[in-house]
């Protein structure tokens, strides 16, 4: 056992903030029960929530079969995600309930029951097996935010088909990869979508890659805006036209739990991208579990919004699967929040009565960035619980989410997990968990979370790496094709353990706190110190709206830390601010984690969905060629961040 920490820890939160009296006693978890009856006997409580959550045409023989990394819950168990998703509602006289809210970015709305989506679902689900479509067959979806999306993943599942959506912001290059790599036979995709009140083409990107892609015997086009498009007789279908002539009756296929779900592909450190596989009944179990847990869900009640993109695995979880197994009513949203004004999340919020608000720590940075007067001009006071996902949280970013869009009334589940874990792994029970700004707090009920050491030796206080010590229902059961590359990337780092590269401390309450990728993690004159701890200091200071950390090689200390910073609207740049920014993250965490250099900057290079690429700022910072920047939603950010960068002073 040891106790000495391997990253080291710096920033210190004594803030918390408890759920109301009112609000613990009427939630779906509102004390410890679960974790005391996960903790007496951890497999009969996920195959409680099995049986309860979920509609099985054969219960399971065996809750969890593990030979590791290789692990089959609720075998024997068969069922169908679609019949869950959809069918049981209806037949139980919700078809009239709305499933989903659904906006696009021009301002066209549908409003889509459970009844609905049934019948859609089933029609494309024949129109799939019409271009021969068989169980098994691997189906690629490029799609905007539209509600085909969601019916073309239920209707792969209905027939089961495995789905491989690929997010449209992606380039032909990576359309190809993902669709050799699966050896895709059909490809679903839309002429284009609306992205910042213009057109985006889609179907034009398709077009490219399937000119180096053999398996696709078939495209399916939704007409979405009207763009003109190349077609290909014989190959390109449209949408439309296949569903009009589609019957609504197609029968659920009687799938076992271990059957192959879907794929989504996530980068790794080669140039291939890895195939996360997710399988039936334990995937299924999680997400609805912690969809209807960590959000309260009260189903007849709620409006939900989970304000991510089906292309990543939050929306495949807390957009498609949890929320339609559990019944509720979301909000889809097909555009940026910045269109056409800078109000229109709150303005969503407004006019559906949105009551959980699910989205990444970076948009709200930027919500930050942009001020409070657009959320004040709004009420936002129907909503109960707000989420946030992708990263973790800052706790300046925290507080400013609590005070102007919680009105300091709701809480926060903070959470943590990843395109291969499939749901939750680590968050607070809004009804149970007294909150730290910044910490995703604890492991869910039923799921083992420990910090180890360089030796992988369990951590009580400090920082480390974080690791799984046991299987879980949603877990991904390998990497398509590669079984070799799915143990050595995730089980062969500390033998027994999962290990996805993130590190975490653990503070004196045994809180929780994600320190990002561990190669994130600078090493500063021996020190090795987390850029999410310097970033949490940056944006702590009053003029910083938003920062990004990197390393940089540095003769003297091995790395130095160079900090890229956004400042709120009102600030002044200049050599005296940048100078006050760093000595402020010197007084906070100490002199070691002061930057060499704060460079202003007027945003930061971040993918669509959000994410910042840091790998981008550590080219700036060394100097080196820029990598890959195709996956940036706006590719001149990087030519401005590198023209500041060398004006900026390099200190000490």
């Amino acid at each position: 056992m040891s106790n000495e920490p391997t990253i080291e820890d710096y920033y210190f939160e004594d803030r918390k903030f408890p759920p109301s009296d009112e609000f613990r006693a009427a939630a779906v978890a509102g004390d410890r029960s679960l974790f005391e009856e996960a903790e007496a006997d951890r497999l009969g409580f996920w195959a409680r929530q099995a049986r309860e959550l979920l509609t099985w045409y054969r219960d399971f023989d065996t809750v969890l079969e593990w030979e590791l990394p290789y692990a089959k819950w609720f075998v024997e168990g068969q069922l169908n995600v679609s019949y869950n998703c959809l069918d049981r509602h209806v037949e139980s006289g919700k078809g009239d309930k709305i499933a989903y809210y659904w906006e696009g970015e021009p301002g066209d709305t549908r409003t889509i029951t459970y009844g609905d989506l049934l019948s859609e679902v089933s029609k494309f689900a024949n129109v799939l097996k019409g271009l021969g479509v068989e169980r098994g067959d691997r189906i690629a979806i490029y799609m905007p935010m539209i509600p085909e999306l969601p019916v073309a993943m239920l209707a792969c599942a209905r027939i089961g088909a495995i789905h491989s959506v690929v997010f449209g912001g992606f380039s032909p290059d990576s359309l190809i990869d993902r669709i050799n790599d699966a050896e895709a036979k059909i490809v679903i995709t839309s002429d284009g979508g609306y992205r910042r009140g213009a057109p985006s083409g889609l179907k034009v990107n398709c077009d490219v890659a399937l000119g180096s892609t053999p398996s696709v015997t078939a495209q399916v086009v939704v007409k979405r805006t009207d763009q003109d498009v190349e077609w290909v007789e014989g190959r390109d279908h449209w949408y439309h036209d296949l569903m009009a002539e589609a019957s609504d009756d197609c029968p659920p296929e009687h799938m076992n739990a271990e059957d192959l779900l879907y794929l989504l592909y996530t980068s790794g450190t080669t140039a291939k991208p890895k195939g996360i596989m997710h399988t039936t009944g334990g995937y299924l179990t999680q997400v609805a579990f912690t969809h209807r847990t960590i959000f309260d869900l009260r189903p007849d009640e709620d409006i939900y919004w989970c304000a991510a993109d089906i292309g990543w695995v939050t929306g495949h979880s807390y957009i498609v699967y949890g929320p339609l197994t559990n019944g509720c009513t979301s909000v889809m949203y097909e555009g940026t929040p910045d269109t056409p004004a800078r109000d229109r999340l709150w303005d969503i919020v407004e006019r559906y009565k949105v009551t959980q608000l699910y989205t990444a720590p970076t948009a709200i940075r930027t919500f930050m960035k942009w001020g409070t007067m657009e959320p004040a001009a709004h009420d936002l006071s129907t909503l109960r619980v707000l989420g946030t996902v992708g990263e973790p949280i800052n706790p300046e970013a925290w507080m400013w989410y609590h005070e102007h869009i919680g009105g300091e009334s709701c809480p926060i589940v903070d959470t943590w997990w990843q395109t291969e874990t499939g749901g939750h792994m680590i968050t607070p029970l809004p009804g149970e968990t007294v909150t730290k700004p910044g910490s995703a707090t604890f492991a869910i009920p039923g799921v083992n979370i420990e910090v180890v050491d360089d030796a992988g030796n369990k951590i009580e206080r400090g920082g480390g790496y974080l690791t799984i010590t046991d299987p879980w229902p949603s877990m991904l059961r390998g990497i398509w094709g590669d079984p070799e590359r799915y143990m050595e990337t995730y089980w062969s780092e500390y033998p027994g353990r999962y290990f996805a590269g993130d590190g975490a401390k653990l503070d004196e309450d045994g809180y929780i706190w994600l320190l990002g990728r561990v190669d994130d993690v600078m090493n500063v004159s021996g020190h090795r110190i987390s850029t999410a701890e310097v970033e949490s200091a940056l944006v702590d200071h009053p003029a910083v709206a938003e920062a990004a950390v990197v390393g940089a090689t540095d003769d003297t200390t091995g790395q130095a830390i160079v900090g890229y910073v956004i400042l709120r609207g009102t600030a002044e740049a200049g050599d005296h601010l940048r100078e006050e920014i760093r000595q402020h993250v010197s007084k906070k965490l100490g002199p070691i984690a002061r930057p060499r250099t704060v460079v202003l900057v007027p945003d930061l290079p971040k993918t669509r969905s959000g994410k910042i690429m840091r790998r981008l700022l550590r080219d700036v910072a060394e100097g080196r060629v820029l990598g890959d920047t195709t996956t940036l939603a706006d590719e001149s950010v990087v030519d401005e961040i590198r023209s500041r960068a060398r004006d900026s002073p390099q200190e000490d």
